[in-house]
């Protein structure tokens, strides 16, 4: 904390000349460089085990069997298409008739930035890793019905599901199960440790286009380019990810020309930068989902009146303008727009300060009620939309007391293993473009980010129904039904999509919007302009 606190005062007090001075070696390589002003350095490599800025870097090094196609709009954007899925790692696959087996064959001469050559043992190693930790890799193994992953051939790597999951091909688009250089893994392995997870810590060891050569923590992190990987050499050939704690720094290293990406700015920010000849902005809607959410397991939200009536007394076109900027899309079902099956006909709650004392009435609380709304700074809208329903729901007897939390307690209190918050803030974002897998994760009891601990049994019912389902229109009227349930049950209060918004040099091209909202640098280019 300490170390934070000192690094931000001295970029603090540089300056815009300071800060030209400290940056200038980065602009001086004889190498394509990208210069990253990030909120901090990784806290690790290892995609099961997401600790702050992971899935940042992970996403860099890890590529999947699948990928999503993509498409130019009619805008000339090149967005992915999740509803279309092509080969990636692997060239090809065949099922079987009952869609529980699947055979995966690989291509030849991929090879890691050691030089080893990716086989079918790579991929069950970095399979077995993930179900081993039971963390992120395991909950998309289970969702996608993975029971066992084999080697066929050097070539070939088989799936075994427990039954047809339409989930499945999607998830192997994930960086999570990894697929790791299971040789050089090994050799860092030891009994105590089989997964070389402390390896892991300050290494990479994967297939895609880019490998950290030093990490210094609380400074920067070093790529470099992977001079084997597969699809051709990358643009940058060197990635700095610096470690610049505040957002007004990294904005006037942008300015300055001293970075030519940032991390995690304010809508504020973006605002004032799209007026900025200096910096480039693009964005997209996106699916992450600024909610605040609810527990019924805690008073007073075990009545559903009271949870929607705080749903009718919140003043949504007020957050947008106040927290988001005008920027933000109203969230109406757990489902985001973005993704196939989104379905908004069960939202109901537009602004109604007495429709809410009503239901607070029916529920025998005609006094209003009081509650505790805990925050964090995760995200960095999370104080401010905590401060505006304190003032809007007030206005229908509901009194809330503002809480704010560390980040780690947050994170540990929303865990599966506890989820013992009743009011409080979060984002989560479907990293898998399926409505389905969305539900799942977000609401159904054995959900991982379930961080309500909402349960009920008929939502399961459905979303279990909807796993297995090969029917697409059936498949669809399922997840309608699914939202509908969700959405009348309240226990979200549904704010905004704050959309995803990226700063960059003017000169920078080829970024496309991903499900996990991280930017890959292999997609980017510097240009003459």
């Amino acid at each position: 904390m300490t170390k934070i606190a000192r690094r931000q005062f001295a970029l603090g007090s540089l300056g815009a000349l300071g800060a030209a001075t400290i940056w200038r070696r980065a602009d001086a390589q004889a190498v394509p460089t990208l210069v990253l002003a990030a909120t901090r350095t990784p806290g690790g490599f290892d995609g099961d085990a997401l600790r702050p800025n992971t899935q940042n870097v992970v996403v860099q090094t890890y590529e999947g069997l699948t990928r999503y196609a993509v498409a130019s709009g009619a805008d000339g954007r090149i967005r992915i298409d999740g509803s279309k899925v092509e080969p990636h790692l692997a060239e090809s696959w065949r099922v079987s008739e009952d869609g529980k087996t699947w055979i995966f064959k690989l291509r030849q001469g991929v090879k890691s930035y050691f030089g080893n050559e990716l086989t079918s043992e790579d991929v069950v190693w970095g399979w077995r890793k993930s179900i081993a930790q039971n963390r992120t890799g395991a909950f998309i193994a289970r969702v996608s019905s993975v029971t066992s992953v084999e080697a066929v051939s050097r070539y070939e790597v088989r799936f075994n599901l427990s039954g047809p999951n339409t989930i499945f091909l999607r998830a192997l688009t994930l960086y999570t199960p990894s697929i790791y250089d299971s040789t050089v893994m090994k050799q860092n392995a030891t009994a105590d440790d089989p997964w070389a997870l402390r390896f892991l810590e300050s290494n990479t060891a994967g297939f895609g286009p880019y490998h950290l050569q030093a990490l210094r923590p609380n400074q920067e992190a070093v790529y470099v380019a992977n001079p084997n990987y597969f699809r051709g050499k990358p643009h940058f050939e060197r990635v700095i990810y610096r470690e610049v704690p505040s957002a007004a720094n990294r904005v006037a290293l942008m300015r300055a020309g001293q970075a030519q990406w940032t991390e995690e700015l304010t809508q504020r920010q973006i605002v004032e930068l799209q007026r900025d000849r200096r910096v480039h902005v693009e964005g997209e809607e996106g699916t992450g989902h600024a909610s605040v959410r609810m527990t019924p397991r805690f008073e007073p939200f075990g009545d559903r009146r009271i949870r929607q009536a705080l749903l009718y007394a919140a003043d949504y076109d007020a957050i947008n303008k106040a927290v988001f900027e005008g920027l933000g899309t109203q969230a109406k079902s757990i489902v985001p727009p973005a993704i196939e099956g989104h379905d908004a006909s069960a939202w109901v709650f537009s602004t109604n300060v007495e429709r809410a004392k009503a239901l607070l009435a029916e529920a025998g609380k005609p006094n209003g009620v009081t509650s505790t709304l805990e925050f964090s700074e995760i995200f960095w809208w999370e104080e401010a939309v905590a401060v505006q329903l304190r003032s809007q729901l007030a206005r229908a007897g509901i009194t809330l007391e503002l809480k704010k939390i560390s980040d780690s307690d947050m994170r540990a209190r929303t865990a599966p293993n506890r989820r013992d918050l009743p009011f409080f803030t979060f984002m989560d974002n479907p990293i898998v473009m399926d409505p389905v897998y969305t539900l799942y994760l977000n609401a159904h009891s054995e959900g991982a980010s379930n961080r309500n601990d909402y349960r009920n049994p008929a939502f399961d019912s459905i979303v279990d129904q909807a796993l297995v389902e090969q029917n697409p229109a059936k498949r669809l009227e399922l997840v309608r039904e699914a939202q509908r349930i969700h959405t009348t049950d309240a226990t979200w209060l549904m704010t905004m999509y704050p959309g995803t918004f990226e700063a960059m040099a003017p000169n920078i091209r080829g970024w496309i919007w991903q499900p996990d909202l991280h930017e890959r640098w292999v997609d980017l280019q510097a240009v003459r302009t």
